[in-house]
């Protein structure tokens, strides 16, 4: 074993060790309700509102569900990665590795989609500039992704936003660009 793999190793008990001091930590706190949506923010009269009926995010801005999906797969990417370092570290496992950094791979690139998309709206809508836009939606998409504590819990969480982003890029498709973003 080299030294920089010793070094990652170490790294990687190191914040194995912490997350489940946390995960302690937490389990003696009360739980909050893990499937309550966020509350939305308030709205502005500026911004372009999601007309969906039937949809979670009818009524929202495109910003706020987004952001909200965006921080969904945000935490859906967090878990898959803690995933495959237990699985290359703790309990080696090369296919579940490969399966879970895939899976995070993935999640990270749709997180990625939704909040460009929730950028540009901001950017659009209300004339902010880039770093001002990301600061808005920031807490939006952590709020969301903070509540979930499973993947199978962000894997349900996610399951509209597939949908939210094909209405986006049928009513606004110079927001919502990316075509990846269309399956779940």
């Amino acid at each position: 074993m080299t030294f920089s793999h010793r070094v990652f190793a170490l790294a990687a008990a190191l914040a194995i060790a912490a997350a489940s001091v946390s995960a302690a930590d937490a389990a003696r706190r009360p739980r909050k309700q893990e499937e309550a949506a966020p509350a939305p923010v308030p709205g502005d009269k500026r911004d372009r509102t999601v007309a969906a009926p039937g949809s979670p995010f009818n009524g929202r801005a495109y910003w706020q569900a987004a952001a909200q999906c965006g921080g969904i797969y945000f935490r859906l990417n967090t878990l898959y990665s803690e995933a495959a370092i237990t699985a290359k570290v703790i309990k080696p496992d090369p296919a579940a590795y490969t399966r879970f950094s895939k899976e995070a791979e993935g999640a990270s690139t749709h997180a990625t989609t939704f909040f460009e998309a929730s950028e540009q709206f901001l950017v659009a809508d209300r004339k902010l500039a880039r770093q001002e836009a990301v600061l808005t939606y920031d807490a939006v998409a952590h709020t969301a992704g903070d509540r979930l504590k499973s993947v199978e819990a962000a894997l349900q969480a996610s399951k509209p936003c597939p949908d939210l982003y094909k209405v986006c890029r049928g009513a606004f498709p110079q927001a919502c660009t990316d075509t990846a973003a269309l399956t779940n």
